[in-house]
């Protein structure tokens, strides 16, 4: 099967980002960089973590390590229950802060090392992390942060853990492909503001244009352009959450000069306008 490469967006200001997602029945195998912690609030179907493929259902709960390949494939919903997860992305540098190195959070730092082979916590009732899982996605700021803090409590304290894929699933073609797109990300990064060219961007990877055009739309699932959009939108994202510039201002900063362009393609991806955007962080 193929593997989707894909860049979460979490804000640097806010270090997590809960959602409550709906699941797909024509889902791809995808991998990023961000450690993800995903709880299934209903649904079944099957479940891909590396090399290992099982079933999930309703109550299943598993944490990722960055890098690592997945995929929940949902089954044909039952009549008035469409499949559903929250998903918990975090970022990979969380493991390198220095909070995360106090002697009370150890099990926590070595837990999410684990998870590097996928963690499934076996639980005997699901109702106490169901219920946190569910606020937090309606949470901002330090009530967020402590709510995520209770959850790796109770992770810890979870006796029954299923490591699920081995160590050295990823296969040699895969670690290529993945230093190869994370080139492009990095490019896109360092140039968001100047202007990003096809070009240019082809060129990292020794590629003619149309090549490149074919490869990264194979390779994640977006043609090279709309995963431009996207960081664009990402860093807006960032700044209207993070400061007090106008919104006029920060359509240049990430990398548009049209407004109306700014505002579409916002929209289109956030389902908010940017001032709407920026009234759930105040």
């Amino acid at each position: 099967m193929e593997f989707v490469f894909e860049n979460i967006y979490v804000p640097t200001k806010h270090s997590f980002i809960s959602r409550k997602l709906p699941l797909a029945s024509n889902a791809r195998i995808h991998s990023h960089k961000n450690f993800e912690l995903n709880f299934i609030t209903s649904g079944s179907g099957r479940r891909i973590v590396g090399d290992n493929i099982s079933g999930f259902e309703n109550g299943d709960l598993v944490l990722l390590g960055p890098n690592l390949p997945h995929c929940w494939e949902a089954l044909d919903a039952e009549k008035g229950k469409d499949p559903f997860c929250i998903v918990t992305h975090f970022s990979e540098d969380i493991i390198n802060s220095d909070f995360f190195k106090m002697p009370e959070l150890e099990q926590v730092l070595d837990l999410l090392k684990q998870s590097n082979t996928g963690l499934r916590f076996k639980l005997k009732n699901d109702t106490y992390i169901r219920s946190i899982l569910e606020k937090i996605t309606q949470l901002t700021g330090l009530a967020y942060y402590i709510q995520l803090l209770t959850i790796f409590n109770y992770l810890i304290h979870v006796e029954e853990r299923e490591n699920l894929s081995n160590p050295n699933s990823h296969s040699p073609t895969f670690s290529k492909n993945l230093d190869k797109i994370n080139k492009v990300y990095e490019y896109v990064f360092q140039n968001i503001q100047e202007g990003v060219k096809l070009e240019e961007a082809a060129a990292v990877l020794n590629m003619a244009p149309s090549s490149f055009c074919r490869y990264f739309k194979k390779k994640t699932g977006l043609t090279f352009m709309e995963y431009v959009k996207s960081v664009r939108v990402g860093i807006a994202a960032k700044l209207l959450a993070e400061t007090d510039k106008q919104i006029t201002q920060i359509c240049f900063e990430s990398g548009y000069n049209n407004l109306a362009n700014f505002n579409h393609y916002f929209k289109f991806i956030m389902e908010k306008t940017p001032s709407e955007y920026r009234k759930t962080f105040r």
